[in-house]
């Protein structure tokens, strides 16, 4: 995480739009989505958002945003999993 992915981040949760294809990066999980919305919202700095995601650790994602990026993809196999 860094200072540009959280600018990114709110970004996109204020109803930026950007024109990329594919976004790749790491997702906010709950604790760090709740303290997105915290910093969105003005009820912390950006400072303090980051006191509070130094240790949080979140996983790793591919978005894809267009038709041109979906194409990129191949279909290998599918398994079904009974839980």
């Amino acid at each position: 995480m860094s200072d540009e992915w959280l600018d990114f981040i709110a970004n996109c949760r204020s109803g930026k739009t950007y024109r990329y294809d594919i976004a790749e990066g790491l997702t906010a999980n709950d604790t760090v989505r709740n303290y997105v919305n915290d910093f969105l919202t003005g009820r912390i700095t950006q400072k303090q958002f980051w006191v509070l995601a130094e240790f949080k650790y979140s996983a790793h994602q591919i978005s894809f945003h267009t038709l041109a990026a979906l194409d990129c993809l191949i279909f290998k196999e599918s398994k079904e999993i009974y839980v």
